[in-house]
């Protein structure tokens, strides 16, 4: 019975990017103002292995900044999940939309403010506009990345 429930839901070749962000439009790529190459929000990246390995490589991925533009939250099981937009600036002057699929504690969810720029991480072998927010980054390394940020664009 689920597998016949499956194959109607799936089986019309439709992918589960596409499926989600019919039934969520806030989560459609031009919600979120990326481009075609965007992979998706996962609906669940516990269940997704790609959303796994995707999260491990962010762990250790590049330091850039992000100026916080808009959220969604998502669900919430125990804490909120959400999909937070940014506007990327990398150390080596690429700027991008990126986005973050994060659970944040509900202190931070009332934290959150468009405008607020925070350290994020990206890998820049795939730049597909995943970013994670870098809670390990070094404040010091953070400053000097603000600081040489700022220096370019007065120049």
């Amino acid at each position: 019975m689920f597998g016949r429930l499956f194959g109607r839901l799936f089986g019309s070749g439709e992918k589960l990017d596409d499926l989600v962000a019919r039934l969520r439009p806030d989560l459609s790529r031009e919600s979120l103002g990326v481009g075609p190459d965007f992979p998706g929000v996962a609906p669940n990246p516990l269940l997704s292995g790609d959303a796994r390995k995707r999260n491990a490589e962010l762990r250790t991925g590049e330091l850039a900044l992000g100026v916080l533009v808009d959220w969604r939250e998502v669900g919430s099981d125990g804490s909120p999940r959400v999909v937070l937009m940014f506007d990327v600036e990398t150390a080596d002057g690429i700027s991008f939309r990126g986005i973050a699929d994060e659970d944040l504690t509900i202190t931070e969810l009332t934290r959150l403010a468009p405008g607020q720029t925070l350290p994020v991480r990206y890998r820049p072998a795939v730049m597909d506009h995943y970013v994670a927010l870098a809670r390990d980054a070094d404040p010091a390394r953070v400053r000097r990345l603000s600081e040489e940020i700022a220096s370019r664009r007065r120049t």
